[in-house]
């Protein structure tokens, strides 16, 4: 005879709406934590910072990494290229893992927090750099991939009924936590000290990582907040509205229902579009900076902003996507990503720092904002319960995008300059606004298509 410990002594109820998707309703987030939920924005949020520094900081040390271990250029571009694929890889299996039970939250930040010091330990050690590409590129990708998966999905559970802003939060760390080394690798890391500024960022982001996911926990399969009933109009302008514009997924999809559907195959191209733009922009804007006739300090200054920016934009393009819809908020995003490759690229060739600048602000922009609105969207289409590995096999695309946008935008650079490569990615960018306009959620009908019945009900009949 076996017993069961129960996670909550409160009472709750599942209930049902009409198209048999199933609420856990009852609890709140104190009865099933203890704490508030916004907490599970705030720790997700230090865990993404803590990671952000691999792949947005990583290229400004490609100056001191080359003169110290004798790497060719390539070599950088390459192992962020291979840093980036690992990174992408992990997330469906870690996806599968969380959500069978085998692979705890905290379990997941820990072995992402083991990770990403084995890369700054492999960066700063590497008697060859094919232990750079093993420690760096594989330990230290596999580390972000599980803390990214378990941040962004994390969010998006405790917060089902508005999650486009929270999950935009969250996500925006990624980008702006890496600023300071930003400034650190470009302007303070030389060969003298490199060794040692290298250990001691890996066991800063160590820390935060494993500090921030001790605090991690899971609500409830069907969780649904209190406050937001599931099958009523709530009386909240806020969560009435983001209802209304993005409206819950018809079901909970498992991973196998999910891949039947065309829809998820058309997010997975267009999210490798649009990320591999931003990946190609992280890459080369510092090189293509310095080869204009800017100063280090200048580019660094625009990489600074581009981040500040790419961070900043995740959490208010969520917020907006709450507001006027997922889809057309994309729509929007993938227009100013193209259009901001080709500003940068005018603006190099003019030598004007402050279209610079701009352009570079807009570019981080439109590349972060992405993939906010794909995690958002995916639990928008296809529920939370198994979001972690709907959005992994989504976000499975960076596969691909990490390898094109930094390792092949290299040999495009070599081989059509920066001219031919940023018109490419402008191009692409508006290719992929235009893919967006046929994202639709599965099993739910078109509005525009239902007829109005004929004969309809008057009060006097009813």
């Amino acid at each position: 005879m076996t017993t069961t410990q129960l996670s909550s002594t409160v009472p709750f109820k599942e209930v049902t709406d009409g198209n048999g998707r199933v609420y856990r309703i009852g609890e709140t987030d104190r009865d099933i934590m203890g704490r508030p939920r916004w907490t599970m924005v705030l720790f997700p949020w230090i865990g993404m910072m803590g990671i952000s520094s691999s792949e947005y900081a990583f290229t400004s040390a490609e100056d001191t990494l080359h003169e110290a271990h004798l790497w060719n250029s390539g070599h950088i571009f390459w192992l962020m290229g291979v840093w980036i694929f690992f990174q992408a890889a992990v997330a469906f299996p870690a996806g599968q893992l969380r959500e069978s039970g085998k692979l705890p939250a905290r379990y997941a930040m820990m072995l992402g927090a083991l990770g990403t010091l084995l890369g700054y330990l492999s960066l700063a050690y590497a008697p060859h750099v094919i232990v750079a590409y093993i420690g760096f590129g594989m330990f230290s990708g596999i580390g972000a991939g599980l803390v990214y998966a378990t941040c962004v999905n994390m969010v998006g559970k405790w917060y089902p009924e508005r999650k486009g802003g929270k999950t935009g939060l969250v996500n925006g760390g990624f980008a702006y936590g890496s600023v300071p080394f930003v400034f650190l690798f470009t302007s303070y890391m030389d060969l003298s000290n490199y060794q040692t500024v290298l250990v001691i960022v890996g066991v800063i982001c160590c820390a935060v990582v494993a500090v921030a996911g001790w605090f991690f926990k899971d609500p409830p399969k069907y969780w649904w907040p209190t406050g937001a009933d599931p099958l009523k109009t709530s009386e909240d302008p806020r969560i009435r509205r983001a209802l209304a514009k993005n409206p819950p997924a018809v079901k909970q999809y498992t991973p196998k229902e999910a891949a039947r559907t065309p829809v998820l195959w058309m997010m997975w191209f267009c999210l490798l579009c649009t990320a591999g733009i931003n990946i190609f922009g992280i890459a080369f804007q510092v090189p293509f900076g310095k080869d204009m006739g800017f100063a280090g300090g200048i580019v660094a200054t625009a990489m600074s902003l581009k981040a500040i920016v790419n961070g900043t934009g995740r959490g208010v393009i969520g917020w907006i996507s709450d507001r006027y819809g997922r889809r057309n908020t994309l729509i929007f995003v993938c227009l100013v990503l193209g259009s901001a490759q080709f500003g940068v690229l005018v603006s190099g060739s003019m030598g004007s720092m402050p279209f610079f600048l701009f352009c570079s602000m807009v570019s981080g922009f439109g590349g972060g904002a992405i993939f906010p609105l794909f995690a958002a969207m995916t639990a928008d289409y296809f529920g939370e319960n198994n979001n972690a590995s709907n959005y992994g096999m989504v976000y499975s695309s960076k596969l691909i995008s990490g390898l094109v946008g930094s390792g092949m935008g290299a040999v495009v650079v070599a081989a059509w300059d920066y001219e031919g490569a940023f018109i490419i990615a402008g191009s692409i960018g508006i290719a992929s606004a235009v893919l967006a306009l046929f994202l639709k959620a599965p099993g739910r009908p078109d509005g525009k298509k239902i007829e109005p019945n004929p004969n309809p009900i008057g009060r006097e009949i009813a």
